[in-house]
């Protein structure tokens, strides 16, 4: 397990070189970052001074490694727009979208959980039918339309929670639910699918002749069985939802990492981009990792080599 996670821990390194040299190669595409800094206003001169303290008047190999020496250090430039240092202001964003992510993948959780099951108990009958049904409408609607639907209904309508902003509980309940209503929706059709597989094997079949209680087989027989492919869609909603909230964070003003990679698109401030990308790419995967870490506790036969 060690020497796994070991050489899992030095495969990241090709990976985030790989990461930085397309975000170097996306900023470099997007267009003059001089021509995007400045005003129109602005003089040659002016030109000149930010392209040589940018270092954009060298070759593009030296501009490169100057960009990889950065990168190791934790510098990813100065966001023109706020007026400061990228990192920070995109780690300062980022404890309120895991917050946001959280929630959402806990309402999926216990709301696809159940879900699943009984379909996968009530196959072909009007109840599968029902939950299948909601699952695709779930998965059809998007973000952002359900999010303003919520808003009228819950906060326009009936006052219950506040429309935008983050604050307690009661704040976090809405893009909670419209985050992880596509969540849920994916991961209902997927334990139902497992739990039918699993439900088919002859240890179930066993288990139910030894004269063990439903909710017994069930539960501590089939689910857990059927746990890692859920598992794996978890992990990989949850980083999605790390990088993916811009549309809630904006709906919700939600002053997440989201929202702050909006603004930092909309207004060309590409060390934003970049630090957000970063930062984002080690979320995945560290969270990859631990998925298959949480693979050997739930089935001690994988084997690491």
């Amino acid at each position: 397990m060690g020497k796994y996670i070991f050489k899992s821990l030095l495969q990241m390194v090709p990976v985030l070189f790989l990461i930085s040299t397309i975000v170097f190669i996306l900023v470099h595409v997007t267009g003059d970052p001089v021509a995007l800094m400045l005003p129109e206003t602005a003089t040659e001169e002016d030109r000149a001074t930010l392209t040589k303290a940018l270092g954009l008047d060298k070759p593009l190999l030296v501009q490169f490694g100057l960009f990889l020496s950065n990168v190791i250090r934790g510098d990813f430039g100065t966001s023109f727009h706020y007026g400061q240092s990228a990192l920070p202001l995109v780690l300062e964003r980022l404890p309120a979208s895991f917050e946001l992510a959280v929630a959402a993948m806990v309402v999926a959780t216990i709301m696809a959980i159940p879900l699943g099951i009984i379909s996968a108990i009530k196959r072909n009958t009007f109840l599968d039918l029902f939950i299948s049904g909601i699952s695709v409408l779930g998965k059809a609607m998007p973000n952002f339309w359900t999010g303003i639907m919520l808003i009228l209904l819950f906060s326009v309508m009936l006052g219950v929670f506040p429309v935008s902003g983050r604050g307690g509980i009661e704040h976090l309940v809405l893009p909670a639910i419209t985050l992880g209503a596509a969540v849920t929706a994916q991961m209902t059709r997927l334990i139902r699918s497992s739990m039918l597989e699993i439900l088919n094997q002859e240890y179930i079949r066993t288990a139910r002749s030894k004269g063990l209680l439903e909710i017994v087989v069930i539960c501590k027989h089939a689910f857990r069985n059927g746990l890692i492919p859920v598992v794996t869609i978890m992990s990989l909603q949850f980083t999605s939802l790390i990088g993916g909230t811009l549309i809630t964070e904006t709906v919700f003003s939600w002053p997440g990492l989201g929202q702050l990679l909006v603004t930092a698109v909309n207004t060309h401030d590409m060390a934003i981009v970049q630090a957000a990308v970063f930062i984002i790419a080690i979320i995945v995967i560290i969270s990859n990792l631990l998925t298959d870490l949480i693979y050997r506790i739930l089935d001690p036969r994988i084997k690491y080599s």
